[in-house]
Order: structure tokens, then sequence, then C-alpha cells
């Protein structure tokens, strides 16, 4: 586990460079507020943390996909305790069928977020990214059904059963 211990120090670190971004207010009353947001930088760059945090995430994500259920659990761990990690790392998307593996298997390893509302929003949009590039993903989406956690932590089913449902 000194490999994970290394992980989770440079998630630490990623998640501490990004809180400020993550947790800065939002005006909603200044009726601009959409395109400023839209036209912030991504809050990797702005940060300054792209590179590291690509790579601690393709680190994981091949981790999360050739561990076991103990080293699957432990990185969900990661991305509950380090929330603006979750929700500021990410990979450039690629729409090809390793583009799409990815998505999921982040997806599985995040585990619904803080909300299902938003992964079955994000898994109902990467179906259909995937059938406009001619991309089966019903494979994929079984292989991260198979490494998912089988926890109902929302009321909605847990990842295994939302990936299942969206494969049929």
């Amino acid at each position: 586990m000194e490999w994970l211990a290394g992980i989770a120090e440079q998630v630490a670190l990623v998640n501490a460079a990004l809180r400020p971004i993550a947790e800065a207010p939002v005006d909603i009353g200044d009726p601009d507020w959409v395109e400023k947001m839209r036209a912030r930088p991504d809050a990797m760059d702005e940060a300054g943390v792209r590179a590291e945090a690509e790579a601690v995430l393709r680190a994981m994500l091949t981790a999360y996909a050739d561990g076991d259920e103990d080293l699957r659990t432990s990185v969900r761990g990661l991305f509950e305790r380090h929330t603006a990690f979750r929700w500021g790392v990410h990979l450039p998307f690629e729409p090809t069928p390793e583009g799409f593996r990815l998505r999921l298997l982040h997806m599985s390893a995040v585990d619904q977020g803080s909300d299902t509302r938003d992964e079955l929003l994000a898994l109902r949009d990467l179906r259909e990214d995937a059938r406009q590039a001619g991309v089966d993903i019903g494979p994929f989406l079984r292989e991260a059904a198979e490494l998912s956690s089988r926890e109902d932590k929302y009321g909605m089913g847990s990842m295994r059963d939302l990936l299942l449902r969206t494969a049929r």
C-alpha cells in the first residue's frame, strides 16, 4: 500500500491547489455570471496543476481497473475525501473506444460524487456522444459496472446499478 500512500499525497496536493477555485463564491445575482464562468480557464490550468492532476488521475484509473476490490474502495475513498480534486480533475476527452472507457472508469471511481442526478445526466450525455461517434459502449458500461460500488448512497441505486441500467 506504499503506492497508495504516494497517490493519496499527490491527490491531497492537487486538492489543496484546486480548493480555492472550487469554493470561490459565485454571484448568481450578476446577470453575466454564466458567461463569466464559461470564460474562466479550466480549474487545473488556473491552479497550474494540469500535468500533475492528469498524471495522478491516470494512475488512479489504471489501478482502479487492474486492482482488487480493496484497492478500488481506497480509490473511491480518495475521491470522496478530496472533493475539489473530484470536482476539478478530468482527462481530456477523446471520442474513441478507450476515451469512453476511461470516462466510464472515472465515473465508476467517483461513485456518484455528491449527486446521483448529475451522474445520470452525465451518463446520458456520454451514451449519446458514444452513439454519435459510432462507439458501442455497452461492453465498457458492463466492465465499469463490475468494478463499481454496490452501495446505494443516495436512494437511487448503486453506481453498479446505474451503469447496468444504462447498458440495457
